[in-house]
């Protein structure tokens, strides 16, 4: 359990302090803000769409270590995946950081995401990791109200 803490604590930091598509898209995307009240997360999520498949995927925003790296890490797992495996992995993830399923029923689908196991044991930091995620869900539904975790 230790090694997996190291992991997720050296990932965590990474994806931080070097956040992966971390700018705005061009016209003709689709994109959503959120914000997380409680911690003050705020994150615009910018998604090119060609067809049903995810062309390019950026977001940018301030926000805590975990809102940070998950943000970034959802960007480099989805980038060139159709909008429907996007939402299978959505799924995935939302179950792992919420407990509500088994991560090793998840590893495949997730890679380097699993590291994220480790929220679950502080359920404020979940709305932290889950930000950016439903923040694409309501881009790719072009909604125009902020997504908040409240």
């Amino acid at each position: 359990m230790s090694e997996l803490r190291e992991l997720y604590q050296q990932v965590i930091l990474d994806h931080t302090k070097r956040p992966r598509n971390r700018r705005a898209l061009g016209e003709g995307s689709h994109h959503a803000e959120g914000h997380n009240p409680l911690c003050g997360d705020r994150v615009t999520v910018y998604v090119e769409l060609d067809a049903e498949r995810i062309k390019d995927l950026a977001f940018e925003g301030s926000g805590c270590a975990i809102s940070t790296a998950s943000a970034s890490m959802m960007t480099e797992r989805l980038n060139g995946l159709t909008v429907d495996e996007a939402d299978a992995v959505f799924e995935a993830f939302h179950d792992l950081v919420t407990g509500s399923g088994d991560p090793a029923a998840h590893e495949q689908r997730l890679d380097k995401l699993v590291v994220f196991a480790g929220v679950r044991e502080f359920p404020v930091r979940i709305k932290c990791a889950t930000l950016a995620w439903h923040t694409l869900r309501a881009a790719l539904q072009d909604r125009q109200e902020t997504v908040t975790t409240e």
